[in-house]
């Protein structure tokens, strides 16, 4: 007789796919997601989180960090940080970026934080893609943050982190704006490349970035990550 196959309930919402999974002896079910990726100037960040079976797992107004205001996302930030098992957020600093491509630090920042967590996590979801490596069994969801809570809780995570870096790199460099649009190519921050020419914390691998360079600009060795939380690894 074949075994009864699992049934994603709908009703459970952004906690379905987790419940399915904890119902089918995987209790620690891992999210990981990144913040960053499109930006052209400050660090990549990627964050993985373990969510609590049950209610506690329920992280009240928890969604996709895209979705949410900054004070939602900070609320949110907040009860992750409480309610959660485990949870690290590993940062790549632009210079990595640039030296490695995004996507090779993309993967191995992912793999590097789901190996940090404590307890190590029974099954790992990720956002967008596969990864290899990883010390469970694992799947890739497309928009795995507007489908799984525990990705969800990984970008508010990831998103959050960055979001302060960049507030406390707009100190440094006030002339760039990254406090406002966080190192994301918007219309202001083109202008400011334009006139002032790309700072330490830009990724010259970038075409948009390469094309403001001039001579006697900051160079690429003297980059800086900038300040980081103490539960915040850097990857190198």
């Amino acid at each position: 007789m074949l075994a009864p196959r699992p049934v994603v309930r709908s009703e459970n919402g952004l906690w379905a796919l987790e419940r399915v999974l904890q119902r089918n002896g995987f209790p620690l079910v891992a999210g990981a997601d990144e913040a960053g990726r499109g930006a052209c100037a400050g660090p990549l960040v990627v964050a993985a989180c373990v969510l609590p079976v049950g209610r506690r797992g329920e992280v009240p107004g928890l969604a996709d960090s895209k979705l949410l205001s900054p004070e939602a996302r900070e609320a949110a930030y907040d009860e992750v940080l409480r309610r959660a098992l485990a949870w690290s957020v590993v940062a790549v600093p632009s210079t990595e970026v640039d030296r490695c491509g995004l996507h090779v630090m993309n993967v191995r920042a992912m793999r590097q934080a789901v190996l940090r967590l404590d307890p190590s996590p029974s099954y790992v979801l990720t956002d967008g893609f596969a990864i290899g490596g990883m010390p469970a069994p694992a799947l890739a969801i497309w928009k795995g943050d507007r489908v799984a809570a525990c990705v969800a809780a990984a970008s508010v995570l990831a998103k959050v982190t960055r979001d302060r870096i960049m507030c406390d790199l707009h100190e440094t460099w006030p002339e760039y704006d990254f406090a406002r649009h966080k190192g994301y190519a918007t219309p202001e921050h083109a202008a400011a490349l334009t006139e002032h020419g790309p700072c330490p914390q830009h990724r010259f691998s970038y075409v948009n970035v390469r094309a403001c360079v001039r001579t006697g600009t900051a160079a690429e060795g003297l980059r800086q990550t900038g300040p980081m939380d103490e539960r915040t690894q850097v990857v190198a």
